[in-house]
C-alpha cells in the first residue's frame, strides 16, 4: 500500500485579489516521481512554492485550505519555515552555483548549519555528487571553481547541493529545460535512482519528459488541477479532453 507524503485539500493561492491556484487537491506518496506537466502560466511553479513556502517572501501571497506534510498542516503558526525548507528542497530551471569551489558548494548550507567537521563534510561531498550522478566527473577537481563546470554539471551540482541537506522531498522546476540531451539524460537517470530514498515532484513543460521519468502525472490548466493519475494512463487514457488536446499539442 502507497504512503502518502503529502496531503493537499481544497488549497487555493493568490497574488492580491488574482487566483492562481484554485481548490487543488492531490497526493503525494512516498518514494514517487510526481511529473506536474500544463502550459505556461497553469500554475505549476506556483504549486512547488506554495509546498515549501517561498511564495510567503512575494508581497500580497494568500493561502487558503490546507497542505499537510506529513501529518503537519505547514502553514500552521508553530511551523518552522526555515526547517521546512530543508525538508522539501527546490532545484531551479536556472542552475545558481556559488562563486565557490565545487566541494564549498556542497558544504555552504550545512556549514551555516554549524557543521565544520573536515571527516563529516568530506563524506557529505562524495556521497552527495554520487547521488547527484557527478562525482566520477569531478573527484579530481573539487577544490576549482564550479563556475567553470558546464551547465548540466552545474545543474546536477546544485541537486547535489540540495542533497547534502538531508531533505525529504525534491521539488525540480524545469530543471533541464536549457540542458542539451545527454545533460537532460543524465539528470533523468540521476532521478530514477533518488527515489529509492527520496520523494520528487518534477515540473516540467516537456511532456516527454514526465512520460519517461514520472510514476504518476497531474495536468494543471490554468490554475485548475485537470486530473491526476499514474503517467500511462494520463498519456494514453486521460479522462479529461482538455488533457488529451494539451498532450496532443493543440495548445501550450
Amino acid at each position: 500500500m502507497k504512503q502518502r507524503g503529502i496531503l493537499v485539500r481544497d488549497f487555493s493561492h493568490y497574488y492580491g485579489q488574482t487566483r492562481s491556484l484554485n481548490k487543488i487537491n492531490l497526493d503525494v506518496y512516498r518514494n514517487e516521481i510526481l511529473g506536474i506537466i500544463g502550459p505556461a502560466r497553469s500554475g505549476k511553479s506556483t504549486f512547488l512554492a506554495c509546498l515549501n513556502r517561498l511564495n510567503d517572501l512575494i508581497p500580497g501571497s494568500r493561502v487558503e485550505g490546507k497542505i499537510l506534510v506529513d501529518d503537519r498542516d505547514i502553514y500552521g503558526p508553530e511551523v518552522d519555515v526555515v526547517a521546512l525548507r530543508r525538508k522539501l528542497g527546490m532545484v531551479f530551471a536556472t542552475p545558481v552555483p556559488l562563486p565557490l569551489t565545487i566541494y564549498e558548494n556542497i558544504v555552504f548550507g550545512v556549514r551555516l548549519l554549524g557543521n565544520n567537521n573536515r571527516r563529516e563534510l568530506d563524506l557529505l561531498v562524495e556521497d552527495s555528487l554520487q547521488k547527484a550522478g557527478l562525482w566520477n566527473e569531478v573527484k579530481d577537481r573539487l577544490h576549482s571553481s564550479a563556475l567553470k563546470l558546464s551547465g548540466g554539471q552545474q545543474q546536477r551540482l546544485c541537486i547535489a547541493r540540495v542533497l547534502a541537506l538531508k531533505p525529504q522531498y525534491i521539488m525540480l522546476d524545469e530543471p533541464t529545460s536549457g540542458l542539451d540531451p545527454i545533460s537532460t539524460m543524465k539528470i533523468e537517470d540521476s532521478l530514477r535512482s533518488l527515489k529509492k530514498d527520496f520523494t520528487i515532484i518534477l515540473v516540467t513543460n516537456n511532456t516527454k519528459q514526465a512520460a519517461r521519468v514520472a510514476d504518476r502525472t497531474a495536468f494543471f490548466l490554468m490554475g485548475e488541477l485537470v486530473e491526476i493519475d499514474e503517467t500511462p494512463v494520463v498519456f494514453t487514457r486521460p479522462s479529461d479532453r482538455r488533457t488529451e488536446a494539451y498532450l496532443e499539442g493543440k495548445f501550450g
